[in-house]
């Protein structure tokens, strides 16, 4: 009797262990196969930007009638070399200055529009009427709007996630793309120049803006006559043309530059 309660009992151990080992083999392969997706996953997010930028760049050039002088493959591997195997925070703007000499266009005299905070209205604006281009109405801009990309030390790989985010460094690399653009579609700002502005927010012309601290910094009243500020309100509310903001947007000026502002509602579009 003793020795058959033994054996059932060395029997029930021996199950313990043998399900203790196969759900240890189990947990082992799970892990593996989440680690294989996660590595496959950071491994083909440069592939899908790749696949996005190529189409972009392909649809701008059929949809525009834009020269086919522009190459999208090469477009794709000058822009790769502005950071890849670099710190994501350590990408500084002249990083990018091959792929903005690499995508060279004339600008549009008297149709340039520059805006600040006010992304979502200035473009529904351009898409109604086919009158004015901001940055993101160029090839580069086009291509570029609302990506999101970086490098890593040490590594020859592309990345679209884990990326650090816009404000936790100065040289980031998203950052650093579009003040580079920026400040080269300003230099290229010619004739009647516009400008929408945000006149719903405490400061329309912020100084921490892009269009404040580079845009309109590179003005060349040699090249423009003008600026007009399209201040955007809700009806019978926000700023006007008189606030104190743009009386600095002002002093940043040229003298040379004749200046002025229209005052206009959403509603009105």
């Amino acid at each position: 009797m003793e020795n058959e309660r033994f054996t059932i009992k060395r029997r029930k151990t021996r199950c313990c262990l043998i399900m203790g080992l196969c759900a240890l083999i189990l947990l082992v392969i799970l892990a593996i196969s989440l680690w294989v997706a996660f590595s496959h996953k950071q491994y083909n997010s440069g592939d899908s930007l790749k696949e996005t930028i190529i189409s972009r760049c392909q649809t701008f050039i059929q949809n525009n009638r834009t020269s086919s002088a522009y190459d999208c493959q090469k477009i794709w591997t000058v822009f790769e070399q502005a950071f890849v195997g670099k710190d994501p925070c350590n990408v500084p703007t002249d990083a990018y200055d091959s792929l903005i000499n690499t995508i060279i266009q004339d600008p549009i005299c008297n149709k340039m529009l520059f805006w600040s905070k006010t992304k979502h209205i200035v473009h529904e604006f351009t898409e109604k009427r086919n009158c004015f281009q901001t940055l993101e109405d160029t090839l580069l801009g086009y291509i570029m709007d609302g990506l999101t990309w970086c490098g890593k030390e040490g590594s020859n790989e592309t990345f679209t996630t884990g990326c650090p985010s816009w404000n936790d460094c100065v040289n980031h690399t998203v950052k650093s793309f579009w003040n580079r653009a920026s400040a080269a579609f300003a230099e290229a700002a010619c004739g009647d120049v516009s400008a929408m502005l945000n006149g719903s927010i405490a400061t329309p012309f912020t100084p921490t803006s892009i269009f404040a601290s580079i845009e309109v910094k590179r003005f060349n009243a040699d090249k423009m006559r003008s600026l007009t500020v399209f201040l955007v309100t809700q009806e019978n509310d926000g700023k006007s043309c008189d606030d104190p903001s743009l009386k600095n947007l002002q002093k940043e000026l040229d003298p040379k530059l004749k200046y002025s502002c229209v005052s206009v509602a959403k509603l009105l579009w």
